[in-house]
């Protein structure tokens, strides 16, 4: 099999294409520049003679250091080695978009977006005109006969970044680090091919934000922009300095200069972007019974035993979060979506069984049967 592997610079995606060239596979790697410094990069890489990928700090994606390592594993294996520079499309439609979504009070998933809209499409775009059979990543996920499954190791697992990808491009991807059971393993099985990215520190989340610091990213792209803190009984209780920078079920930060008259700390109810407010309350009141949202990835047939209510199936809305039981309702129509959303639109509800806490619009949604991912839907609206 001809495959395209996509090269990170990280032990997972050299493990990965390391097993690959094992099995024999015809294998050519590729990295993708994600950062606006692609080219000052890709020239540092090309006079790069050693990797010191001991490093102490971990970096985000595209950074000078990952193409070094990603050329000197390539080099390592023995396979064709490229750099695509793809900065341009990763700032349009993956960092202007968080921008946006925070913009209007949603709280999205750039990792999700740009595994739909970045790795997957443009690998995949590329990869098959060129007779390559599959593409392959270091993501922590299986599949097994064109479906999307769980890592074993579970903690680790990364199918819900993976599920918004659809059924056509699972059929070609070629995961086979999702069969180890700790990263321990990985990284041991990297040192024994002689991978010294072996013990090099994992990536941010987010990458274009390698500081962590989301609310400062944001200030400095959007602007200050100061308004009011209000509770439930619509007093002013603090101030703020931009309310997109709050997200739902947020307690640190909050400059609240009012306490509450029970003395119980108060969190992030919600965002009014048009009054430019953020509303605080107890605890007990981030419980949310259901969500709905529109346009849902199904990765089965529509007659998927639980997809229309017949039984508990299990769903996760934050990337390393919990799985919670509820009733999965694929809807054909608008019957039981949002108020705004087009009557012909394909939707799918969910009714918890027990609430959940804290769930934001904008947050991508994975329906889960046991190991197997059977649709994803990014959250349009939540019910209490």
């Amino acid at each position: 099999m001809k495959i395209l592997a996509a090269l990170s610079g990280g032990v997972d995606s050299s493990l990965a294409a390391a097993l690959a060239v094992e099995a024999g596979h015809e294998v050519v790697g590729v990295h993708m520049m994600l950062s606006e410094a692609a080219e000052a990069a890709a020239a540092e890489t090309a006079i790069a003679k050693s990797s010191p990928t001991g490093a102490e700090i971990a970096r985000g994606c595209g950074s000078p250091q990952d193409v070094s390592d990603a050329q000197l594993a390539a080099r390592l294996l023995g396979i064709p080695f490229e750099v695509w520079d793809i900065s341009e499309d990763f700032e349009e439609l993956v960092v202007a978009d968080f921008l946006a979504e925070y913009r209007t009070g949603r709280t999205p998933n750039p990792c999700v977006r740009c595994n739909q809209l970045i790795k997957s499409r443009e690998m995949l775009r590329r990869a098959l005109p060129l007779g390559f059979d599959a593409v392959l990543t270091g993501h922590y996920a299986r599949i097994v006969d064109g479906g999307l499954y769980r890592a074993r190791f579970r903690e680790k697992d990364q199918s819900y970044v993976l599920a918004v990808m659809g059924r056509d491009a699972h059929e070609r991807l070629y995961l086979p680090v999702g069969n180890y059971e700790s990263k321990v393993a990985v990284r041991e099985a990297a040192a024994q091919r002689g991978l010294p990215m072996s013990d090099k520190p994992e990536s941010f989340d987010i990458c274009f934000i390698p500081d962590g610091d989301t609310a400062g990213f944001l200030r400095r792209h959007l602007g200050e922009e100061p308004g009011e803190i209000v509770d439930t009984e619509g007093q002013v209780v603090g101030e703020h300095r931009g309310a997109y920078t709050f997200t739902v079920g947020q307690r640190r930060g909050l400059d609240i200069r009012r306490p509450a008259a029970d003395g119980r700390p108060r969190y992030v109810l919600g965002t009014d972007m048009g009054t430019n407010r953020v509303f605080v309350g107890a605890e007990e009141l981030l419980a949310v019974r259901g969500v709905s949202g529109n346009n849902p990835v199904v990765l089965v047939e529509e007659d998927y035993p639980g997809l229309h209510g017949e039984r508990e199936l299990m769903v996760q809305y934050r990337a390393h979060g919990r799985v919670a039981p509820a009733r999965v309702f694929l809807e054909s129509s608008g019957e039981g979506q949002p108020a705004d959303a087009e009557a012909s639109a394909p939707g799918l509800r969910v009714e918890f069984a027990e609430p959940q806490r804290a769930i934001a619009a904008g947050q991508a949604l994975v329906v889960y049967d046991d190991e197997r991912a059977l649709a994803q839907v990014d959250i349009a609206a939540t019910s209490r």
